[in-house]
């Protein structure tokens, strides 16, 4: 017997098993797939670390969150700057003095600051009832054509007028010169990949790969005083009320005989004609060098396609509308009377979370199971 039964090995799993292991609990932890990490695992293709499922920087204001995961990795000082692609017009993200110069010819903060005004009152907005009427009453009509409605309609398969307003407020807007993506305190990519992470969290935990919760669950729950269950909610209740609705992406990842194909890490494709998003060029995660600090004569990139998401896809975003909050508090209701399982995560608590986020969630969670 077990006291933990920990279903998917990503964030939220492995640092519940950690702690709980850490703790004098006895953990077993499961996986469908056949590698452990979960949408952050990294796989060293020519020396390059490439984020198999998407780019994942690990950024955060909470200290106790940073001084976690350095326990278990070495993080080295990237900072997210990526660029956005308009028809081969280059600007530069998060929209910034760099930004509005090239936009409007604008030099001083105070000439940004107008012109946003300026569109924010041509548009007639006080109060935004959806994401373009947010975007537009954050950066102006010229960058929200330009810059998010394209790259956010492909993203999310819905006009913009149709998503709620808070998706577009995690968006910096800054009228400084300063490039860094992240309004965050600590921030980087771990040294060697994100797998080595989760391994070094995992160390001394029993973990089953390749094994499918749902076709052995009878005799894996009766292994286990407890079930940390992380995968989707409503494929745990067997799509009782209906399936939840996320966006799921694809990728095409190609080793390319060169040294630099963008210069740039991430390259956002902002118009609505290029069908996939971003194009990820993996090397610049970590300065285009390999463990040794050599130049790395490849390079590896990956074009990001999002989709809607159907069964035997991987769910990536939860689609957090109206109706799908609806359906989730009745899965959740349902999941609040399972008194021996605890639902977790991006899936399990069908929540858009930063990384940082699931590991706080998961560090208080297994502080009340061990009180």
């Amino acid at each position: 017997m077990f006291d933990y039964l920990i279903v998917g090995s990503g964030l939220y799993g492995a640092v519940f098993a950690q702690q709980a292991k850490a703790a004098g609990k006895s953990v077993l932890v499961i996986d469908k797939r056949p590698h452990i990490a979960g949408n952050i695992y990294t796989e060293e293709i020519d020396g390059i670390n490439v984020h198999k499922y998407g780019a994942h920087i690990f950024h955060t204001n909470n200290r106790k969150v940073w001084d976690y995961v350095n326990r278990f990795a070495e993080f080295n000082r990237f900072t997210n700057s990526p660029v956005a692609n308009y028809h081969g017009e280059l600007y530069s993200l998060p929209f910034n003095m760099y930004t509005f110069n090239k936009m409007w010819g604008v030099v001083t903060p105070e000439e940004a600051a107008a012109k946003i005004e300026e569109q924010k009152k041509a548009a007639g907005i006080t109060e935004p009832k959806n994401l373009e009427e947010q975007a537009i009453s954050l950066v102006g009509t010229d960058i929200y054509e330009k810059l998010v409605k394209g790259y956010t309609e492909k993203q999310w398969g819905r006009p913009c007028a149709e998503l709620p307003a808070f998706i577009i407020k995690r968006l910096p807007v800054r009228l400084t010169f300063d490039n860094n993506y992240f309004n965050a305190l600590y921030q980087g990519i771990p040294v060697g990949g994100y797998t080595k992470m989760v391994e070094n969290m995992l160390d001394g935990i029993e973990v089953r790969l390749n094994t499918d919760y749902f076709e052995h669950k009878a005799e894996l729950d009766a292994q286990a005083e407890k079930i940390v269950y992380t995968g989707p909610i409503d494929a745990y209740f067997k799509y009782c009320y209906g399936p939840l609705e996320y966006r799921s992406v694809r990728f095409e990842t190609e080793v390319l005989d060169k040294p630099n194909f963008q210069g740039n890490a991430a390259v956002n494709y902002t118009d609505r004609e290029t069908p996939w998003t971003r194009i990820i060029e993996h090397k610049w995660f970590e300065f285009g060098k390999d463990k040794d600090g050599n130049d790395l004569l490849k390079t590896v990139i990956s074009r990001e396609y999002s989709s809607e998401w159907k069964p035997g896809d991987e769910p990536y975003y939860p689609v957090n509308d109206g109706k799908n909050g609806e359906l989730y508090e009745k899965y959740k209701a349902l999941a609040d009377a399972e008194k021996n399982v605890i639902f977790g995560g991006r899936l399990g608590e069908y929540k858009y979370y930063d990384m940082d986020a699931v590991i706080a969630a998961a560090l208080n969670r297994v502080k009340i199971e061990m009180i």
